[in-house]
């Protein structure tokens, strides 16, 4: 059976969204695709070096944030990308825009919330660093998504969020509560 809908999980960096999105998928049956890996297959295309895990926090990749600013066809592209993988349904998408480019009545759209020092808890222990450095890079990351998704696409990254359908908050449930709650909405909107 092809499965007709999809979901897209959105929050801010490391809040827990590809972790999530990866049990959905593999509960549900469906294909994961992470916004943040086409980005960078555009930036390894570009000629950056993004094999290490932690890419994203390293200088290679403010570099590329630099030039992504002064871009906008990078975000353009990879959310044209997003857009037509969600359209076609079975999949589940960790993206920072997608929830207010798509309008599909097929689309659950889920916001994960989290404090910044739970996400720089969350990053220090993921990538081995410093509470302090993590905290530093959430700071940075947040402002420059807000920014460019304001500048890009005209919405407040964070602030609004008329356009989901749930909304949980990570810091007040271990990750296997997020998991199984994450999995009821799913099962409660696709009827099974």
């Amino acid at each position: 059976m092809v499965n007709k809908f999809s979901v897209v999980i959105s929050g801010w960096p490391a809040v827990g969204k590809t972790t999530i999105a990866a049990k959905l998928a593999e509960e549900f049956g469906l294909v994961l695709y992470n916004g943040g890996d086409i980005l960078k297959m555009l930036a390894a295309e570009k000629g950056y070096s993004t094999a290490s895990e932690d890419w994203w926090d390293t200088a290679e990749a403010k570099k590329f944030m630099r030039e992504r600013k002064s871009d906008p066809s990078f975000d353009k592209k990879v959310d044209k990308k997003l857009s037509e993988l969600v359209k076609k349904g079975g999949a589940v998408i960790t993206s920072y825009t997608l929830p207010w480019l798509v309008k599909e009545e097929s689309v659950i759209k889920l916001w994960l919330r989290g404090s910044t020092e739970n996400r720089a808890r969350r990053m220090a222990n993921r990538d081995s660093i410093s509470f302090a450095e993590a905290k530093k890079i959430i700071t940075l990351r947040d402002d420059e998504n807000k920014k460019i998704y304001r500048r890009l696409y005209g919405f407040s990254f964070g602030e609004d969020l008329t356009v989901f359908d749930y909304m949980l908050n990570t810091d007040r449930l271990p990750l296997d509560p997020l998991i199984e709650i994450s999995k009821l909405i799913v099962r409660r909107q696709i009827g099974g």
